[in-house]
């Protein structure tokens, strides 16, 4: 089932029946984002099935990959911070301070984790108590973005929201010009307050994980649970063979002869015809081979169809070179696609910021801002180094810096070296000693 996470309005004006209508719908689509979350957080169906027989083995086994695949995505994707960057030093300087101010990097990595779980994710720009720009992420459960139906997709419309069992729901609604709050009570819309939107656009920005907002995890879900359903299973028929039954046919035993058994583990009948004697286990048929092979095959799928590579395979960390490339090249075309997303967001957010009244940048500063991606592979420092040592003369000395992975800020990394390069002060000592 295919659920639609984008608003669309056909009309500018959001009457209160359409506000009504609008969080209906996000409601609705919670309880789709309440099973990836139960799925990341190893809350899996297979806990749920209907219960066996009392005398069955009935063992619920949970294996999330739904966690391994976003974390290990993740980690891959923003393990290594973005590195924000731009030719002018007055700009970069205020966008370092504001970076340093919201903790940026941690505000990323959720960003993106949330992008993997729940296939977008949001965030909030505003004015804090200390009258400084505010960078936050906004849980996708509690938002959503209103657009239009032009080709351009224009937001028209950020809604923030809060139910309340007792009060009903309290949220605000931005556009362009005010923020107004409201409130919801047995199914009428009341504005308690309004003020003006100081940053001239929708403060909220969305972040995608690709154009169909799919999680990372989303393609493979029907798999990971029939892989814990078979191992699940693989559990009960070892718990079968655990409590197999012995049967003794041709001889009739007496209890104190049954505990002697049962005790001592050894069977000894006397007086009785052997060839009319049978001792043995009762045994289950066994289809160890065919459950391993679809364990196998399911787990093989999963990685494949989810395009994350499984880094605990023992021949994973054998491989090197252009062997390493290929195994990672489905997961690094996964992350240029989210990597295009990623920059469309942190554009709007800096288009926004702009606005800002106390923002040291303005909207042509916007042209030259880069963001350097760094995919959280093992680093060669040396390859690095000849690498950029090849470069010098070729291209400028900006780009030299960004190749090397040990420079988390190409610009102060510049200033340094022009301090370090700048000539000693001679110092004279018979003119200090007539003075």
């Amino acid at each position: 089932m295919i659920y639609e996470k984008k608003f669309v309005l056909n009309d500018d004006e959001l009457t209160d029946e359409l506000l009504i209508d609008f969080i209906s719908k996000h409601k609705r689509l919670n309880l789709r984002y309440e099973e990836l979350e139960r799925m990341y957080k190893s809350d899996h169906d297979i806990l749920y099935q209907e219960e066996k027989a009392d005398y069955k083995p009935d063992n619920r086994l949970v294996v999330n990959f739904a966690k391994y695949i976003v974390d290990t995505f993740n980690g891959y994707f923003m393990g290594i911070p973005v590195k924000t960057s731009h030719s002018n030093k007055k700009v970069s300087d205020f966008i370092q301070f504001l970076e340093a101010y919201n903790n940026i990097d941690d505000n990323n990595a959720e960003l993106s984790k949330k992008c993997d779980i729940y296939g977008h994710a949001y965030e909030l720009i505003y004015y804090d108590e200390n009258s400084q720009i505010g960078i936050t992420g906004v849980d996708p459960r509690e938002a959503f973005l209103i657009y239009d139906n032009s080709i351009r997709e224009r937001i028209l419309y950020g809604i923030r929201y809060k139910e309340d069992k007792l009060k009903g729901i309290n949220g605000s609604i931005s556009d362009a010009n005010t923020i107004k709050y409201f409130r919801i009570k047995d199914g009428k819309v009341i504005y308690e307050e309004e003020k003006p939107n100081v940053f001239g656009e929708v403060p909220i920005v969305e972040y995608v994980e690709n154009e169909e907002r799919q999680g990372a995890f989303e393609p493979v879900e029907l798999l990971i649970n029939a892989y814990n359903k078979a191992i699940s299973e693989k559990a009960n028929d070892v718990d079968y063979f655990a409590d197999a039954y012995m049967k003794i046919l041709g001889a009739e035993l007496k209890e104190e002869d049954l505990l002697k058994i049962k005790r001592n583990r050894i069977i000894n009948l006397a007086n009785f015809d052997d060839s009319k004697i049978t001792v043995e286990f009762m045994e289950k048929p066994n289809a160890d081979e065919t459950q391993e092979n679809l364990i196998d095959r399911i787990e093989k799928l999963i990685f494949s169809i989810a395009m994350v590579a499984n880094i605990n395979d023992e021949n994973f960390g054998t491989s090197s070179g252009i062997a390493l490339k290929y195994k990672l090249q489905s997961m690094s075309n996964l992350a240029n696609t989210k990597e295009r997303k990623f920059v469309k967001g942190m554009n709007k957010r800096f288009s926004i910021i702009a606005n800002a009244p106390t923002s040291k940048i303005i909207k042509d500063d916007l042209v030259d801002l880069t963001y350097q991606f760094t995919r959280n592979i093992p680093s060669n420092l040396l390859e690095e180094a000849q690498t950029a040592q090849q470069l010098i003369d070729i291209v400028s000395d900006e780009t030299v810096l960004k190749t090397l992975s040990v420079v988390d800020n190409v610009q102060q990394e510049l200033e340094k070296i022009k301090q370090q390069e700048a000539p000693l002060v001679e110092y004279d000592h018979e003119r200090f000693e007539e003075d």
